[in-house]
């Protein structure tokens, strides 16, 4: 659907209610209307349809079999182990009793049938969670670094975080009245952020609190980098412009990394944010909808100009950018003690996907968890889980039933499975070209024997499947990545670094499983034979001139 179709729907939807009403009643059809399609994500959910019986049921002259994913808003990735025990039984009763993790610190639902939209809406308004804002042309979940150094200073990022979060969301009461049932009020007919047209195209926030960048914040339209000094929180290093979406064949489109914008105190994020939204809200394309991601309008304007306009809008001056560094972007998984004496576990959960199978009981597992976990859990942004806030006295027990329901993959397998990504893909979402996370286990068993035949089974490697381009799996900041091209065919992307600062480069262009799992066996034979000392695998593959960072974002990777 063209730019300007979908922002007509936005300007004749009034604010966002169209006719979802009329839609989700129709008992005719598994769909809603088309215009009804788009405004639905807005209120955080996508109508799909299972792409492996697309041919079958066309055969059968039946509609396809359409079903909806759903997302919740949660800032941070935090819930209560009751909030999961709720979310799981929505899993049970409406959904296809999987939960799924994703690189947003949300939790998604999968193979939702239409009239069970509302009930999941209002169980999940019962748990104090809402999907409101978690798609759609706003502000997305904001997002918040998990793995945090200091529990203290992740209390009070998340704190700013979820601030910001309900700051930005959309005014209108049509996700009340849709949904819940209750009537309009008259503050819920304006929108003084974003307008009757919201955003020209999504908008995505992450806090990072170094030296960990597990949010990849410089792939966000916005980034707050936290700045500690002598323990104390004092403000953030401010980004803007970060993106990884991008079309096969073309040029306009293309991955960037964010652009420093200066330093903000705490209590100017609020303004901060606010101006660059509203910037981006009056200045982005609303004609060509590729190119209407808040990078291309940095492209078009220049940052100078975009940081005064910012300025002015909120009424201040920011402060030069102050000194950070990040030591890496993946997860610390197993067990460590906080700074408060309590004990933290990360669990790995592959492609975040927690179901029960064979191989392990995730579901079982953590529900049995969540009825004697006193802590939190915390959604991490490689799709892991965090048992937090775990007292002494619970530790064992936890433990054992990590164990029996065999939900230790933190403690096996290599140090490359541990931190893989992979996007849902096929066969659900409708942008995929190519399988994601159902390919992403028979890679990884493909490619660890290649590892210890090289002696590099515990190297630290990132490894990221996206089955388009659209890169929700981040993969343009992986060292090894697969970006889907077609069935079984992908793009072999090479060479970011483990800090989430340098964006990869494509190595070979549509090739299949033997022709990737070649070229990997020789750069990885290269790789332990030609390393220095404490040399990443992305950091070697430049050194020795495999691929090359794109120059013109090159400038831009190079820490205040």
């Amino acid at each position: 659907m063209g730019q300007g179709s979908v922002e007509e729907i936005k300007r004749g939807s009034r604010l966002l209610r169209g006719t979802l009403p009329e839609s989700l009643a129709d008992p005719a059809t598994g769909a809603l209307a088309e215009a009804d399609q788009v405004l639905l994500k807005f209120h955080g959910s996508y109508q799909q349809d299972d792409r492996d019986l697309r041919e079958e049921r066309r055969q059968q002259k039946l509609e396809p079999a359409w079903s909806y994913m759903i997302r919740t808003r949660t800032p941070g990735g935090v819930l209560t182990p009751a909030q999961w025990l709720g979310l799981d039984a929505i899993a049970t009763r409406f959904a296809n009793r999987t939960l799924r993790l994703t690189t947003r610190q949300a939790v998604q639902f999968h193979g939702v049938a239409k009239r069970h939209l509302k009930p999941v809406m209002q169980a999940l308004h019962a748990l104090l969670i809402d999907t409101r804002a978690a798609c759609g042309d706003v502000n997305r979940n904001v997002m918040v670094s998990a793995s945090a150094p200091y529990e203290a200073v992740h209390a009070q990022v998340l704190a700013d975080a979820a601030a910001l979060s309900a700051q930005l969301l959309p005014r209108t009461g049509a996700w009340r009245e849709i949904w819940l049932d209750q009537p309009a009020q008259k503050k819920d007919e304006e929108e003084p952020i974003y307008g009757p047209t919201y955003l020209p195209r999504k908008f995505k926030i992450a806090f990072a609190i170094p030296p960990v960048n597990d949010v990849d914040v410089l792939a966000h339209d916005l980034g707050f980098i936290a700045i500690v000094e002598e323990g104390r929180l004092v403000g953030y290093v401010l980004t803007v412009g970060g993106g990884m979406g991008a079309s096969h064949g073309d040029p306009q489109t293309y991955p960037v990394l964010a652009q420093t914008l200066g330093f903000a105190t705490r209590d100017q994020v609020a303004a901060v944010a606010e101006a660059v939204v509203t910037t981006q809200r009056d200045w982005g394309n609303r004609v060509e909808r590729k190119r209407a991601r808040l990078k291309y309008t940095l492209e078009e304007r220049g940052l100078a100009a975009f940081r005064a306009e910012v300025e002015r809008r909120a009424g201040l001056a920011l402060a030069p950018p102050r000194p950070f560094a990040f030591a890496h972007s993946g997860d610390r998984l197993g067990w460590y003690e906080g700074e408060d004496g309590l004990a933290q576990l990360t669990l790995h959960v592959p492609a975040g996907r927690i179901a029960d199978g064979p191989a392990s009981s995730f579901r079982l597992g953590l529900r049995e968890i969540a009825r004697v976990h006193r802590g939190s859990f915390r959604i991490t942004p490689n799709q892991n889980l965090i048992i937090a806030g775990i007292a002494a006295g619970e530790r064992r027990r936890i433990e054992a039933l990590v164990r029996a329901h065999r939900i230790d993959g933190h403690a096996r397998g290599s140090a490359l499975r541990r931190a893989a990504l992979a996007c849902v893909a096929l066969p659900t979402c409708p942008l995929a070209m190519a399988e994601g996370e159902r390919y992403l286990p028979q890679l990884v068993d493909r490619i660890e024997p290649m590892l210890a035949r090289h002696g590099l089974q515990d190297a630290p490697i990132h490894l990221r499947i996206s089955g388009c381009p659209n890169g929700c799996s981040r993969p343009y900041l992986g060292e090894i990545a697969l970006v889907g091209k077609g069935p079984g065919r992908y793009n072999l992307m090479l060479g970011a670094d483990h800090r989430g600062q340098r964006l990869n480069a494509c190595h070979l262009e549509n090739v299949d499983e033997g022709e990737i799992l070649a070229a990997l066996d020789r750069l990885l034979a290269r790789y332990a034979a030609e390393r220095e000392d404490g040399e990443r695998f992305g950091d070697f593959l430049v050194r020795a001139g495999v691929v090359s960072p794109p120059r013109a974002i090159a400038a831009r990777l190079e820490a205040p």
